[in-house]
Formats: structure tokens, C-alpha cells, sequence
């Protein structure tokens, strides 16, 4: 099951890049950065595949990258500024955010300031739910989209690289696919683990927070 879905992600992402081109990565990024659990680990890599290949430029990939997490946080940011913290807990376990996860980063913005939405960027997990508590807050909107760019750019240039130079491994060193065929069914069950663990830990924590 857990290489299908995987399947199914990889393709949903790779079909929307060599579709949309630059405004489907940022449309991806986007829909990430709106709350919306949709790994860049996977959207970044591929489009730097598509650099080695030719397709794209490196510069390029990264800013749209991080053109399109200004997009989707600028959503997040106005329903957490709109509705509030009521209206985050009330609906924040439809991505699977806890109370706890909210109370937890809140905290870090309260004590951090302004400076966690450019530090929250660079972390994964944290980098999708940021700009809610951003939003409660009510941080000056022009600080907030120019630490998510200046945040956001080093992460996507750094995956994308990532997915370049892999694109050119897996085409010049043999060993490189060998490993890959050896290992893969073990990247796909610490990745399918990793998966059940952080719903099994976020349900059960709704629960006992409703109890």
C-alpha cells in the first residue's frame, strides 16, 4: 500500500511540473505552504532533475519555489488573522495539526518574534504550519512575505540541487541505481513508518485532548 501511495504522489507531482512548468512548481509550493501536507522534499527534487535534464534553470526553480510558499502562506496567514486561534483548532486537524502542535509553535513565535517565520522556513514540518500563528499574531504582513521568500529560497535551491546532482549520478555511476534498487523498498517502509507514526501520534493526542 505504502508504494502506491507513494506512486501516486511522485506522479501527481512530477505530472503538475511537466505540465505547468515554472507555475506548477510555485502552484505545489503553494498548495504546501497553505497548511496543506504536500512534501517539498518530493516538489523540489524532481524540478531539480528536470534542471539536469535541461528543462529548467537552478535560479529560477528556486524563486518560483519560494514565489509560491508566499502564495500559500499568504492563505494561511489571513485564516489565522481572520479567524483566529478558535478557528485554527476547530479545523487544524483536518491537516493533522494538533492543539498541541499549534501551542507548541506559538510559543516559539511569542518568544522568538518575528524571526521564526524566516527560521521556521528552513525546518521541515514546522515550514508548512508557520504562518498560522503568524496570522494570530497578526505580524506586519510586508515582514512576514519577505522572511517566508528570504526563508523559503535557501530550502528550495538546496532540494532542487539535491535532485539535480542525483540526476546526473544516477546517469554516469552505475553504483548509484545499483544502490537505489538495493535500498529503495527500505526508503519506502521508513517513509511509510514515519507516515503512520505521525498520524497514530496526532489522532491519539485529539483524543485524549477531547477526553
Amino acid at each position: 500500500m505504502s508504494e502506491k501511495i507513494l506512486a501516486l504522489l511522485v506522479q501527481f507531482v512530477t505530472h503538475v511540473i511537466q505540465t505547468g512548468g515554472y507555475a506548477g512548481i510555485a502552484a505545489l509550493m503553494a498548495i504546501e505552504s497553505a497548511c496543506v501536507p504536500l512534501p517539498s522534499e518530493v516538489i523540489m527534487p524532481f524540478a531539480g532533475y528536470l534542471v539536469f535534464l535541461g528543462h529548467f534553470n537552478l535560479f529560477l526553480v528556486a524563486t518560483v519555489g519560494a514565489l509560491g510558499c508566499n502564495i500559500g502562506s499568504a492563505v494561511a496567514y489571513w485564516i489565522g488573522a481572520s479567524g483566529g486561534r478558535p478557528l485554527v483548532e476547530r479545523y487544524g486537524s483536518w491537516v493533522l495539526m494538533s492543539r498541541h502542535d499549534l501551542d507548541r509553535m506559538t510559543r516559539f513565535f511569542n518568544h522568538y518574534g518575528s524571526i521564526t517565520v524566516l527560521l521556521g522556513r528552513l525546518l521541515p514540518v514546522v515550514r508548512t504550519f508557520i504562518a498560522l500563528p503568524a496570522g494570530i499574531a497578526k505580524m506586519p504582513q510586508w515582514r512576514f512575505h519577505i522572511y517566508t521568500f528570504v526563508g523559503s529560497w535557501p530550502w528550495c535551491y538546496v532540494l532542487a540541487y539535491v535532485g539535480m546532482k542525483l540526476g546526473e549520478k544516477w546517469h554516469t555511476d552505475a553504483r548509484f541505481e545499483q544502490a537505489f534498487h538495493r535500498f529503495h523498498l527500505a526508503v519506502e517502509l521508513a517513509l511509510a513508518a514515519a507516515l503512520v507514526w505521525f498520524v497514530w501520534s496526532h489522532l491519539n493526542r485529539r483524543r485524549a485532548n477531547e477526553a
